[in-house]
């Protein structure tokens, strides 16, 4: 039997800025994920998907922006957060992940979606509006890419995925902070290692690099690649907005730029940004997302 353990609500008392209502779904046999819904009912839905290895604490400078146009939804991706967690790595996959979500989506009945996805929300998300188009609306893709395992890997991912299987430590706050350009405040550090009080919270975190397909034999990549087809014919509004100073993720953009229908005439965004840019910029990229949403949700405006 898989074991599933939940990190103490006292380890969440007190986070600065983190003053959000918790929500929980059942996504899969008792398996319990956390998730924050801010802003009217009735209003656009934005899905905001983190990556590895934060939580939904790293959007907290976005949502107060965005939910004055939007309800705001950021789950905590399972293992990740106040959602649940196995202990055993064997327990976690890429596929699985996007069961997960599929699932919250569904359960939710959530349409219309506004996507913002960054890292690991990418290599998720992307692969969710092409089996779920009819859901989504608008995408907006940061620091994020959609894997084939057909171009090289760059040193830094290799290094990454050996640090994160060997470390002794594994420090969440630590590989958060090297992610950013400013360095991280004390508090800021504390509230995203608070998940994880010790390591047997940390399966999910530890083996996410790993699942990430670098052979083009990996069923993953395969998968990722139909994905790609289908993104070719995507033609709903697709944007772009990278950090210049992400050296696992940059030039990324391209890719989407160049093959992505719905990128075309959008105001694509390089900032002055790490890898964790919602860290850094929550504050612009809330603003870029509602101009984005603005821009392409005319009375007229009607998506093939």
């Amino acid at each position: 039997m898989k074991k599933v353990i939940r990190t103490p609500e006292s380890r969440f008392e007190n986070l600065e800025d983190y003053n959000f209502q918790s929500n929980y779904l059942d996504v899969e046999d008792g398996l319990r994920l956390h998730y924050l819904d801010e802003g009217n009912k009735n209003n656009p839905i934005v899905l905001l998907l983190h990556g590895e290895p934060s939580w939904s604490y790293l959007y907290r400078k976005m949502i107060p922006i965005l939910s004055k146009n939007f309800r705001v939804i950021a789950p905590d991706l399972i293992g990740f957060g106040k959602s649940d967690k196995f202990i055993n790595q064997q327990d976690y996959s890429y596929q699985k992940h996007i069961d997960w979500i599929s699932s919250f989506i569904e359960k939710l009945h959530l349409k219309n979606i506004t996507l913002f996805c960054q890292d690991w929300g990418g290599l998720i998300g992307l692969r969710i509006i092409t089996q779920m188009n009819n859901r989504f609306d608008l995408v907006v893709a940061s620091n994020t890419t959609l894997p084939t395992g057909n171009v090289p890997i760059p040193e830094s991912f290799l290094q990454w995925r050996e640090y994160s299987q060997h470390s002794a430590s594994f420090n969440i706050g630590k590989v958060i902070d090297m992610g950013t350009v400013q360095p991280l405040s004390e508090k800021v550090y504390e509230a995203y290692n608070a998940p994880f009080p010790s390591e047997e919270y940390k399966a999910g975190a530890r083996i996410f690099p790993t699942l990430v397909p670098i052979d083009e034999d990996d069923p993953e990549s395969i998968k990722n690649i139909k994905a790609w087809e289908k993104l070719k014919s995507w033609n709903k509004p697709f944007l772009t907005i990278f950090g210049d100073e992400d050296n696992i993720m940059i030039g990324a953009e391209k890719a989407f730029q160049k093959l992505v229908p719905g990128s075309k005439e959008q105001n694509h965004n390089i900032l002055n940004a790490g890898h964790f840019i919602q860290e850094e910029k929550g504050e612009e990229l809330a603003e870029l997302i509602i101009e984005f949403y603005n821009k392409n949700t005319t009375a007229n405006n009607v998506y093939s």
